[in-house]
């Protein structure tokens, strides 16, 4: 990130690079390819002490931002999630505080359960559509006297397997509502699936008549639209901001390794035909920083402009930050596509933060109606 820190910003991510390193160095992760949860006992616990779950909640609900702008604060640590490839559903269970912090006092037990890190929500939003259909919802949340019943498919739904709780999206009648559906619910069944990335975790969530009560919702039945569009945002930014941690990484990596490498006689680094292609990818992680940085100030400041530029970051970091990491692996050889090297935990990480929350041509697809709209308005 290329914003001037405060002393408190920067003691924050400093201290959260610490604890990830220490917490889940490399060989850890390595170790986690096979855990249920993705991240060890214990860990996000102590990362909610850090404040990773408490920077979009106010201080009423026992939350709090380090600068006084929770969301560029909350970027900063995505950005360190990426540069260390780090495990925890830091995106969903975010949005998912965020959701149910805009609904006040409602929620406050459930919020208090988050931000100490004794229970895990995710955000059951993302469906199988294609492009031109991004963002519609074809699950359905009716009322039925005092309960509201949820039916559909989510897929993929993070640490699905790992949540207490589901903040579910749905269409009820024309508009949105959203209800909080606890794990255990009666009809609702979670299905794993694989994953590219060695630590996160996802599944398909089928809603089969599971029945809450209307005290249960999230905002007005049929008004969270709005609420639902400032949640895509978030999540966009966040992902954009934690694939740039990853480029980071892989482009410091290949950089360290060109200079180091010799070929008859001369480090890779000297090669003319080597120099464009590091060029190209200097481009491509300064704009991926740009962007990612303008997304958090516009979400943040609520402007409007937040929507063209969260899909614009995410859809750049998403299609550049791939091209990145394969040139990375190109330029490392052999080695390069090896599980013994660190490249592949990069890899993985920005090709799941491609797929996750709209793929480049959904949120490019999303773009253009934005500026269509904005054109005919």
């Amino acid at each position: 990130m290329r914003w001037e820190l405060s002393p408190d910003q920067q003691f924050f991510r400093e201290t959260t690079a610490r604890f990830l390193v220490d917490q889940v160095p490399v060989a850890t992760l390595r170790g986690l390819r096979d855990d249920p949860a993705g991240f060890p006992a214990g860990y996000w616990r102590k990362g909610a002490e850090l404040g990773w779950t408490s920077l979009l909640a106010g201080e009423e609900l026992g939350g709090g931002s380090i600068s006084g702008d929770g969301l560029v604060d909350l970027t900063l640590l995505a950005y360190e999630f990426g540069r260390h490839a780090a495990p925890g559903p830091l995106v969903p269970t975010n949005v998912v505080v965020a959701a149910l912090a805009a609904a006040g006092a409602a929620h406050a037990d459930a919020v208090a359960g988050l931000l100490s890190g004794d229970r895990i929500a995710t955000w059951a939003w993302m469906e199988a559509t294609t492009p031109e259909r991004f963002g519609e919802l074809t699950v359905e949340i009716g009322v039925d006297g005092e309960d509201v019943v949820v039916n559909g498919v989510k897929r993929p739904v993070e640490a699905a397997a790992q949540a207490d709780a589901f903040l579910v999206s749905g269409r009820t009648g024309d508009g949105v509502t959203q209800v909080l559906v606890p794990a255990d619910a009666a009809g609702l069944a979670v299905t794993p699936l694989t994953t590219v990335d060695l630590t996160r975790r996802a599944a398909t969530v089928t809603f089969t008549d599971v029945r809450v009560p209307r005290a249960a919702v999230v905002g007005e039945i049929g008004g969270a639209g709005d609420q639902v569009e400032r949640q895509l945002q978030i999540a966009a930014m966040l992902c954009a901001a934690e694939t740039t941690g990853a480029m980071q990484s892989a482009f410091d990596m290949t950089v360290e390794w060109a200079f180091e490498r010799y070929s008859f006689g001369r480090p890779l680094a000297s090669y003319q035909a080597l120099k464009h292609r590091f060029a190209d990818m200097k481009m491509w992680l300064e704009a991926s920083h740009a962007a990612s940085d303008a997304a958090a100030d516009a979400v943040g400041a609520g402007g409007p402009d937040a929507a063209a530029r969260s899909s614009a970051a995410k859809a750049y970091t998403g299609e550049y930050g791939g091209e990145l990491a394969h040139e990375c692996v190109q330029l490392h050889g052999g080695i390069g596509v090896t599980f013994e090297h660190d490249l592949h935990l990069f890899l993985r990480r920005i090709t799941w933060n491609r797929a996750v929350y709209g793929t480049p041509a959904e949120h490019r697809q999303r773009l253009a109606r934005i500026l269509i709209e904005r054109e005919a308005a």
